[in-house]
């Protein structure tokens, strides 16, 4: 039976070693597909998941994440991939949608305001936040956006540097949307950011304008595989009421 959220968050351990017990593809694509449900900044998800499973492959892969344990004895692999550069044609994605959601003749003023404005934030919105060369346009932005931001409260977030955080979190909340569903059905994982992310870029022949947000070993835990019991700082040192 599968657990339960709570239950899956609780169960879910980073595990280094796995038994050499094969899983299911299609067991872990699906959880790929929650994982592609996963809250995304602007809906723009600027990501890709390559979904490891030819033995050449992994171990390519496993050196390329220096050998570790937790890649080496994976059964599979997942490799959370962001794609900034592909925010145009996913913003057009976005238009597409709404054209077709409101495509109709006797859309409420509200709807008809409503299409206006999401339709005006891909199209005028994004390319301002997104468009940069070399990072100078993201500078300009970065200074422009916060001599306003002295007169009222405006997004700083526009450096080259800062759009690269935006899809990374985008990226770490789908990837742990995976996690959790493999969890769930008793699958485990392992995310890796030890890597060497030009190689495994090659490996996986991703074009220049991708990066590599982690690479999560699967399969089914050993016992020796959970280094330890779970520690965690005392909630009381981390959570605020305000």
């Amino acid at each position: 039976m599968e657990k339960t959220v709570s239950e899956a968050i609780a169960y879910r351990r980073s595990t280094r070693v796995y038994k050499d017990t094969p899983i299911d593809t299609e067991k872990v694509k699906q959880c790929l597909v929650n994982a592609s449900l996963a809250p995304t900044s602007s809906n723009l998800q600027l990501w890709e998941f390559y979904h490891v499973t030819n033995e050449e492959k992994l171990k390519n892969l496993a050196e390329a994440c220096f050998n570790q344990n937790a890649a080496k004895t994976a059964k599979q692999l997942v490799v959370i991939v962001t794609r900034k550069d592909l925010w145009r044609k996913r913003a057009k994605a976005n238009i597409d949608f709404l054209n077709k959601v409101y495509n109709k003749e006797d859309l409420s003023e509200r709807d008809l305001k409503r299409k206006k404005m999401a339709t005006n934030y891909y199209q005028k919105l994004i390319p301002t936040v997104y468009s940069d060369f070399l990072g100078i346009f993201g500078f300009l932005k970065y200074l422009v956006f916060n001599v306003i931001g002295i007169y009222r409260p405006i997004y700083r977030q526009a450096r080259l540097s800062d759009m690269r955080i935006v899809a990374h979190k985008s990226a770490g909340l789908a990837a742990q949307n995976f996690m959790n569903s493999m969890a769930a059905i008793g699958y485990d994982t392992c995310p890796m950011e030890g890597s060497d992310t030009l190689r495994v870029k090659q490996i996986l022949d991703l074009p220049r304008g991708a990066e590599i947000n982690m690479v999560i070993g699967c399969g089914i835990r050993d016992e020796k595989g959970i280094y330890g019991p779970r520690f965690r700082v005392p909630f009381e040192d981390v959570y605020f009421e305000v």
